[in-house]
């Protein structure tokens, strides 16, 4: 008979099977009851054991999903018993002996779904009862029988992923409209806070506030090393709050791995439903290595379960594209994949078999270059990006403010004299401009320099010089120059 067969028979499968059960795959007996004094102490035993000491009634509303409380029934789970069913004894089988507390903990169920679950296996001879302590359900352990291991190789043919179970992708979709990226507001003195440690532009603070608000692409460009990729990483901690994001999304008997925690860094008090992890609101970064490629879902082939891409495990949070236009694939192509993304706020993956699905798309999306835009794109691509901030060079002020700023940080005690020196003898001779990353490069050199000559690194004029000559390119003979043939390749 074949595995869809079988599956077929899930609902009619009384709980106990008629005629004798076979000594080695009955159950131990029951514990006898213990007496009316001890009543108090059997049901501690029980709640410590994972199982509440009392069954709480049903309630006639209909479960929420998004309340994120504890299922009550099957049916809250939101997936197909023919989904579930193989799932679980997948992850039975990676187990091998097991309790129903152990089992709950892999699966991410509460108790009594996974005890009826189990029990469910177990009429159907592909588990049995091992042995049973106390009183309480929940300590007796089973193990996986014959039959049992050879369904569960059956269906790791099919798809190898086991662990949580995973949410119907309907509900995530409900869950990030919930929790959009749309409902976080700022203001000019949280905007302030969060950009405390940078010496930034006030031109350049008024119009960030409203864009951040927007909830829009905002495209930050200007020359290298003024601080765009800082100022970004600085919003990002701007997006206060926490959401849920679900550990694993099922669509179409397919599963796509969502919760990374490289990305999702846990906060705040966890769900009941342990099928959702509570945290911060991410924030992803990608810069020359991204690819379409990149931005499609990729099917592990061992486990023929699906990853999401970088965007997708950013929703409710904030996407950066750093350094944008020095990608593999070219931005006019890149902004041509996110058209619609990035208008609708949804994007649509295709799966291997060519079905797509949609996805929510609800990010705040910073693109950083240091490229000139319109060498970048056109007019009709540049109108897609809401919100155009432009980084330039700092005033000498504030240079000297972040010269600082930096010293303070690196516990070498700022000379006004000597830095008088740096802007008239270097940046005002050479027409240098005065960029945010400056200070801290100069900075290191010179605490390199006194590190090799076994000083105490200070801020005099000779380290600070020298550091100067190892930063800077001085090219003074006229004839070195870069091969023809090599300069074409180099475009």
């Amino acid at each position: 008979m074949s595995i869809r067969d079988r599956l077929k028979d899930f609902g009619e499968v009384p709980e106990k099977e008629s005629g004798p059960v076979p000594p080695e795959e009955a159950a131990p007996p029951d514990p006898p009851k213990a007496p009316s004094l001890l009543k108090k102490e059997s049901a501690e035993e029980e709640a410590s054991a994972g199982a509440p000491a009392a069954e709480a009634p049903a309630s006639d509303e209909p479960y929420d999903p998004l309340s994120l409380k504890a299922p009550r029934r099957l049916e809250d789970l939101g997936i197909r018993k023919d989904f579930l069913m193989p799932h679980v004894l997948r992850t039975l089988y990676f187990l091998d002996t097991f309790t129903v507390t152990e089992a709950a903990e892999q699966l991410c169920l509460p108790i009594k779904i996974t005890g009826d679950l189990i029990e469910e296996w177990k009429n159907l001879k592909c588990i049995e009862a091992l042995s049973a302590s106390g009183f309480a359900a929940t300590s007796r352990r089973y193990g996986m029988v014959s039959e049992g291991r050879g369904r569960a190789r059956e269906y790791l043919q099919q798809s190898g992923y086991i662990g949580p179970v995973p949410v119907p992708i309907g509900a995530y979709r409900k869950m990030v409209t919930k929790q959009s990226v749309l409902n976080v507001q700022v203001n000019a003195e949280s905007l302030h806070k969060a950009l405390a440690h940078l010496v930034v532009n006030e031109k350049v603070i008024a119009p960030l506030g409203p864009a951040i608000n927007s909830g829009r692409t905002i495209f930050l460009y200007g020359p290298p090393g003024n601080g765009k990729s800082s100022l970004a990483l600085a919003i990002s901690t701007l997006l206060s709050g926490t959401v849920a994001v679900p550990r694993a999304v099922e669509f179409d008997g397919f599963v796509m791995r969502m919760h990374d925690p490289s990305i999702h860094k846990a906060e705040g008090d966890q769900p009941e439903d342990t099928r959702w992890t509570r945290c911060r609101r991410p924030a992803v970064i990608v810069g020359g290595e991204l690819t379409l490629e990149t931005m499609e879902l990729h099917m592990d082939p061992n486990s023929n379960t699906y990853e999401a891409p970088p965007h997708v495990k950013s929703n409710n949070g904030m996407f950066i594209l750093d350094d944008f236009g020095r990608q593999l694939v070219r931005p006019r192509n890149l902004l041509n994949r996110w058209i619609i993304p990035l208008e609708n706020r949804t994007d649509y993956l295709t799966l291997q078999t060519g079905h797509k699905i949609q996805v929510p798309f609800d990010q705040l999306v910073i693109f950083s270059t240091n490229i000139n835009p319109t060498d970048l794109l056109d007019e009709a691509f540049l109108r897609r990006l809401h919100h155009k901030i432009y980084i330039g060079p700092l005033t000498q002020d504030a240079f000297q403010r972040t010269f600082e700023l930096v010293c303070k940080g690196k516990d070498i005690a700022f000379q006004p004299e000597v830095f008088k020196s740096l802007i008239e003898e270097v940046y005002k001779p050479r027409g240098l401009p005065f960029n945010g990353c400056h200070p801290r490069d100069l900075l290191d050199h010179l605490a390199d320099l006194a590190k090799f000559e076994e000083i105490k690194p200070e801020m005099t004029k000779n380290l600070l010089m020298r550091a100067v000559e190892g930063y800077f390119v001085n090219i003074v003979d006229e004839g070195y120059s870069t091969p023809a043939g090599v300069e074409d390749a180099l475009k």
